[in-house]
């Protein structure tokens, strides 16, 4: 992606590194990896926390929303290091992700603008190894999330090589996508939708449930591809990197990786086919109005 002069998003924050104590995860949490994971309860990129602990708890058998509360409560903020606002502490990698930050943030004013609303930006929170959120504790190994109790984005850039060589999905779009799925989330948080999700799933099976958190998940692709689109900043090569990316944190693909039989009814994220169909939809569409993958399941 051409985010050379891109100006960079002042929204964000640095944790200090081994802020704190905490626990597994909380009731209810932000963890990413499972992510793609989890709207409402935190979203995790789905696409890419999803992947290595998701990889990981399929093998034992363990569904992602049973650590997270089932989606229905938060758990309380931990006690943390001061967090830093000072851009001199950014690696280069964190300053290219602020990037990637202030294109969502002019994407979806202009987007809110034309409905008549104001964006309210999300904050891109840094941290290493582990940290703390307003959905509890913060670990590499999630992924990256979003918790929709403080409304920020979690982020170790560590995870960015994990998904270039553990999954795969090498290059500065698959990076991007990563960034603008879990903004995709904020995005559904103002709407409302995960909060309605959240309401729903409390009063369902657990299969229900997971059919629930994948139509959150797969509009979160749309959104990414809707945001990708409005840029105009993509490269040639770009689209195969984000179809790369899409079709490798399908979790139909990680199961299949972690030595399982694909199971759709414990599918919480989509298919690779899905997440592929979505992120398309969104990027040759530019159009969030055609995101909508709930269709009356709400």
């Amino acid at each position: 992606m051409r985010l050379d002069n891109e100006q960079e998003s002042t929204n964000f924050e640095v944790q200090g590194r081994g802020s704190g104590g905490f626990g597994g995860f909380g009731g209810g949490g932000g963890g990413g990896m499972l992510g793609l994971l989890l709207p409402l309860i935190s979203s995790r990129f789905g696409c890419m926390g999803i992947v290595v602990v998701v990889g990981i708890m399929l093998v034992m058998g363990v569904n992602p929303l049973s650590l997270l509360g089932g989606g229905t409560g938060m758990a309380p903020t931990q006690q943390s290091a001061p967090a830093s606002n000072d851009p001199q502490q950014l690696t280069e990698i964190q300053h290219w992700s602020l990037k990637v930050l202030g294109s969502t943030e002019r994407t979806w004013g202009k987007l809110f603008q034309q409905s008549g609303q104001q964006y309210r930006p999300t904050i891109l929170s840094f941290y290493s190894q582990s940290g703390t959120s307003g959905c509890g504790a913060a670990q590499s190994a999630m992924g990256p999330f979003y918790c929709p109790t403080d409304q920020k984005v979690y982020l170790d850039t560590d995870f960015f090589e994990e998904l270039r060589q553990r999954f795969g999905a090498p290059g500065d779009f698959a990076q991007a996508y990563v960034i603008a799925h879990e903004v995709g989330h904020h995005i559904q948080n103002l709407e409302g939708t995960l909060g309605d999700v959240n309401k729903r799933q409390r009063s369902v099976s657990e299969e229900q449930g997971n059919a629930l958190q994948v139509r959150v998940e797969l509009q979160a692709d749309c959104y990414a591809g809707v945001w990708a689109k409005d840029t105009g900043l993509m490269e040639q090569g770009d689209l195969e990197e984000g179809m790369t990316a899409a079709h490798a944190i399908g979790d139909d693909t990680l199961q299949k990786a972690a030595g399982r039989r694909p199971v759709e009814a414990s599918f919480t994220h989509g298919s690779s086919a899905q997440r592929m169909e979505w992120l398309r939809r969104g990027l040759s569409t530019g159009d969030p109005s055609q995101c909508d993958t709930f269709k009356g399941a709400i």
